[in-house]
């Protein structure tokens, strides 16, 4: 075997891990492959088929390969987006996803969505070109589009590797793959640097997951009975659901648990999509008063999924406070290391909720729970306020949408099928209280709390939904300028998306902590409000997509739903009251925002 080494060409023999050392691998067929082709076969093996990314020198010769192989090839027009669009990806998928970043600016540019991903918990492979060693070795030569990447992401990812030599490329990438998916989930960095991209492979076909890492490990069988006995002694049991439900793909698997157990759902603050079968019975933490009293009353709580986190205030604190404060704590988490860090744990089921799940709801079979007698009473004290909602006095000084309106009407005209995205400030905060429908699928960015990943989002999720179920995306107009050209993405692949921008012409959040800081009127608020001429709908036509402009509340319902007719991607420039939007000139009007600034109780949590 014969491959090269900063210019040199060595002849060495040894068991390669390409072959993954001999045994596994014996009697298996090899086959002669390129290494950029093997890269795209490892993935194959984990069920993806999409690279997001736009492609160099480094990388063509990949983007052709997955083109033929019948890969979905996505090219933005940032490599920020990139990574965003590989995350939703990954969250609609329930497998990890590959982003390609070019070298030096290409994938530092992607460095931020690295970040994201690791605190979204989402596990998005990176795979970076690189200048061949013998050109990174150079002493102080100039060197053109270069940085020593590797050490600047170390930080930011779960683990750090190189593809070196050819014969490394099984390893490394099943490592990746495996570090990914393994605990916490979370993005992995590889360096590809261009000495390896036209070295060839002598190698078997590809192994199944199941024989290079841990697939779906289950709980502890007794832990499993102890929790199932805590359950059956309930008076209130209830499920705390999180957004790793959704990125699991594990609905179904948690709906027949929540009917065996006769409770309410409680939604985290991350975990907004709603389980198909289940949506009457599911309640969004902090945001609805029937919410306050099932926490209350709960005895026995099944958190599923979630890092039980500041948005729910570790799990004791805040409304955790009142009402069972003994109440007993299951947690299914498939890192051991996450338990008890937050919160005292009584019951681990440490797994993936994929296996635990169903463990749990076989333990119940025999003796399935009545559902709790408050329950028809919570699904329709809920039912009426959301109504309620709809009959508020929505005008406004200025007669623009009040952002209440906007999201009711926005979200009422949501097909049942369709996916949620969601990006923005003050437009988000509103959309917790005033929300209308209950999509089982939501997107949008809570632990980071990153502006700008909404239209990314929308162009991933779609595309791993191979374009078939509409997206409504909901955006303020600071939120929707990160990356408006990906626009052109949404056009070009036809996605049908409709997007309803609420626009104040400002940084709605930022003005409202410029006036709880200094007072109403008593400071410039510099750099927080932008030009008021800005057009989304022209922006929209401009980059070949639809464009209308609404500018009544009552009439944003119908725009949606003519959109959505229209099979067309369409972008809906809304205006919106800037004074409602970032909560009022003595800033006491945003829904529920005291409950929203207990996340932040720094130390008392």
């Amino acid at each position: 075997m014969a491959f090269f080494v900063h210019g040199h060409r060595l002849s060495i023999t040894l068991i390669t891990t390409a072959t993954e050392a001999g045994s596994i691998n014996k009697g298996r067929s090899t086959m002669a492959v390129k290494v950029y082709e093997r890269i795209l076969e490892l993935f194959e093996a984990e069920g993806v088929n999409t690279v997001f990314g736009i492609p160099d020198p480094n990388f063509v010769h990949l983007f052709v390969a997955a083109e033929k192989r019948g890969w979905n090839v996505v090219t933005p027009h940032h490599e920020l987006s990139a990574g965003m669009m590989a995350e939703a990806y990954a969250r609609m998928n329930g497998t990890p996803a590959l982003c390609i970043c070019t070298l030096g600016p290409g994938i530092a540019l992607s460095a931020g969505s690295m970040m994201n991903a690791l605190v979204e918990n989402s596990p998005v492979i990176y795979l970076g070109g690189q200048r061949a060693r013998i050109t990174e070795q150079r002493v102080r030569r100039g060197r053109i589009q270069f940085v020593q990447q590797e050490a600047l992401f170390e930080n930011s990812v779960k683990w750090s590797a190189s593809i070196e030599y050819a014969d490394q490329t099984d390893e490394i990438i099943r490592h990746a793959l495996r570090v990914s998916q393994s605990g916490t989930p979370g993005p992995v960095y590889i360096e590809y640097p261009s000495h390896v991209i036209q070295e060839e492979l002598d190698v078997p076909p590809a192994l199944p997951p199941s024989q290079y890492r841990l697939v779906e490990p289950g709980a502890d069988g007794d832990m499993v009975i102890k929790a199932a006995e805590l359950i059956k002694g309930a008076q209130c049991p209830v499920l705390l659901v999180g957004h790793a439900v959704q990125c699991t793909r594990a609905g179904a698997k948690v709906k027949e648990l929540a009917e065996l157990m006769g409770c309410p759902v409680l939604q985290t603050s991350g975990g907004t999509a709603f389980i198909e079968g289940i949506e009457d019975r599911t309640f969004p933490y902090l945001f609805a008063e029937v919410a306050d009293e099932i926490v209350a009353k709960s005895d026995v709580v099944v958190a599923i999924g979630t890092e039980i986190g500041e948005p729910v205030h570790y799990g004791r604190g805040y409304l955790w406070a009142e009402g069972n404060t003994d109440r007993k704590w299951i947690n299914i988490e498939l890192d051991a290391e996450a338990i008890g860090q937050n919160r005292p744990i009584d019951v681990p089921l440490v797994g993936d909720l994929r296996t635990v799940v169903p463990q749990l709801s076989a333990a119940l079979k025999d003796s399935p729970r009545q559902n709790h007698p408050d329950l028809a009473r919570w699904i329709e004290e809920d039912r009426v306020r959301l109504e309620d909602l709809t009959k508020q006095d929505f005008s406004t000084d200025s007669g623009r949408v009040h952002t209440g309106q906007w999201v009711i009407e926005s979200t009422k005209a949501m097909p049942e099928d369709a996916i949620h995205v969601r990006d923005g400030g003050c437009t988000v905060i509103f959309t917790w209280t005033y929300l209308q429908s209950k999509p089982r699928d939501v997107i949008w960015n809570q632990n980071f709390g990153c502006l700008g990943t909404g239209l990314p989002y929308a162009v991933g999720a779609s595309v791993a939904d191979g374009g078939k179920r509409p997206v409504l995306f909901t955006t303020s107009d600071s939120a929707f300028l990160y990356h408006i050209g990906e626009l052109e993405v949404v056009q070009r692949l036809n996605l049908p998306m409709v997007i309803v921008v609420g626009v104040d012409n400002a940084w709605g959040l930022e003005v409202g902590v410029y006036k709880r800081t200094f007072g109403h009127e008593k400071t410039t608020e510099p750099g927080v409000h932008w030009s008021k001429n800005v057009r989304f709908d022209e922006i929209a036509k401009g980059l070949g997509c639809e464009g209308v402009y609404v500018e009544k509340g009552e009439d944003i319902s119908a725009a949606v739903t003519a959109a959505f007719e229209s099979g067309k991607p369409t972008v809906i420039h809304v205006p919106i009251d800037p004074v409602i939007n970032h909560g009022g000139n003595q800033n006491l009007d945003t829904p529920n925002y005291d409950r929203f600034r207990t996340w932040y109780a720094e130390g008392q949590q």
